[in-house]
């Protein structure tokens, strides 16, 4: 059954191999479910429900991409997306969670129609390379400038904004210590490493009475506190028009260039060969939509596949064993409850480390390309918004183009991104 299904002899792989190289990627990437309930539960939503979701929407995620497109890469709830949901459109905008979910349901909803109408690769193939790695690289700091908050490295301070915290705080040190164990580990190529950094700081952090277990096994929390509990009116208030765009350009780009990256070095996409990039764009888009309804942030296609690539895995079974290792997890909800903000942060800090690597994708060597990237980059960590990264680096980079008389070479895709930030800016200045 599993040949007819995944195809495994025409993919040249085997059962223990696309198994095998699931639990490899699972184990990468399954920092999520002790993550993005510590990030979504800052807005007040229940810490245990967006638990369930996280595991749910990844299980979902991931076995839509394994039924439908056979393709061996893990989803789930998104890094960056989920920080932008908590810690913008709710702490600094203003917005309910329930209307930040109903601006992610309407968001995946515009995603599905440029994915099925191919607007989606033509948005792809028009946003410039240098914005595109400029996006990433200003997430990355996002998240480095929360994680160093959230452990108390950074704080603020009135004279120059920001300032370095009590290093010799516990939850500083665990932190710092957390951050190196993930670092080193990493080095040495061992699996798991961002999730065993967590759990040794999890551990030091009860011996040290700083935090409380609460147990490993029980049945799964209750979903109710976030199903279904979007507000997709609200979500159609003036003020998160950008929301909404942000989230569609962010997931355009972001999922789009993982499932690329990924699927190229499974050999899944090659030159003059049919592929199912279309259905595993379209298995993408529906993740999103399952996750709004759910109760959690973005679902994406995470890089962190390309880890079970390299195990072995070419098949949609290595997805399935994925879905199914996260369905498993929601057997450990007392464990994702005993873990720390400071044993989350190293992961936060780690993961934007590996972002910033999209820097020396920008044409450093050409100003028209350089600058707007900079600018994007600078900004979304700076005014603490996504959104308003996005809007820089598009508006400088037509404004840059065109008084260099370089005009004719921004891709229509480009314009249009920026005209939007620009009504947007005119409309609402704040």
């Amino acid at each position: 059954m599993l040949e007819k299904l995944f195809k495994l002899n025409d993919h040249d792989t085997s059962v223990r191999t696309e198994v095998l190289a699931g639990l490899t990627t699972f184990l990468t990437m399954s920092y999520i479910i002790f993550v993005n309930p510590e990030i979504l539960s800052s807005t007040g939503m229940d810490r245990n429900a967006v638990f369930v979701a996280t595991c749910i929407a990844a299980a979902l995620g991931s076995g839509v991409m394994a039924l439908v497109a056979n393709w061996p890469i893990g989803m789930a709830p998104g890094m960056g997306l989920n920080a932008f949901f908590a810690f913008t459109v709710v702490a600094a905008m203003g917005f309910s969670w329930q209307q930040a979910l109903g601006a992610v349901f309407i968001s995946g909803c515009i995603f599905l129609l440029l994915t099925v109408t191919g607007i989606r690769r033509w948005l792809v193939a028009g946003i410039p390379k240098s914005l595109r790695s400029a996006i990433a690289a200003g997430i990355g700091l996002f998240l480095a400038f929360i994680a160093l908050k959230n452990s108390g490295i950074v704080v603020a301070n009135p004279a120059t904004f920001v300032g370095l915290g009590h290093l010799g705080s516990t939850g500083a040190l665990l932190a710092i210590l957390g951050f190196f164990v993930i670092a080193a580990l990493d080095a040495l190529k061992v699996r798991g490493a961002i999730l065993i950094g967590i759990l040794v700081v999890t551990v030091l952090s009860m011996i040290l009475g700083v935090s409380e277990f609460k147990g490993v096994f029980s049945a799964p929390p209750s979903l109710a506190p976030t199903f279904l509990q979007l507000d997709i009116m609200g979500a159609l208030h003036t003020g998160l028009l950008q929301v909404i765009l942000v989230f569609v350009l962010v997931e355009v780009f972001d999922a789009t260039g993982t499932l690329i990256g990924v699927s190229k070095r499974a050999g899944l996409i090659e030159e003059g060969k049919p592929n199912n990039l279309g259905r595993a764009l379209f298995a993408d888009s529906t993740a999103i939509v399952a996750g709004s309804l759910l109760g959690t942030s973005s679902t994406t296609a995470y890089v962190e596949s390309a880890s079970g690539v390299q195990a072995g895995g070419r098949t949609g079974l290595t997805a399935l064993t994925i879905a199914l290792l996260f369905l498993a997890a929601l057997f450990i909800s007392p464990l994702a409850a005993s873990v720390p903000g400071y044993a989350t942060a190293p992961a936060l800090l780690y993961v934007a480390g590996l972002m910033m690597h999209e820097l020396v994708d920008i044409e450093w060597h050409d100003v028209t390309e350089s600058t707007p990237a900079a600018i994007t980059a600078l900004m979304i960590p700076f005014t603490y918004s996504i959104a308003n990264g996005l809007a820089f680096g598009f508006i400088s980079y037509v404004v840059l183009k065109t008084f260099t008389g370089k005009a004719s070479v921004v891709h229509p895709a480009t314009w249009l991104v920026a005209a939007l930030f620009v009504i947007k800016f005119a409309l609402f200045p704040g």
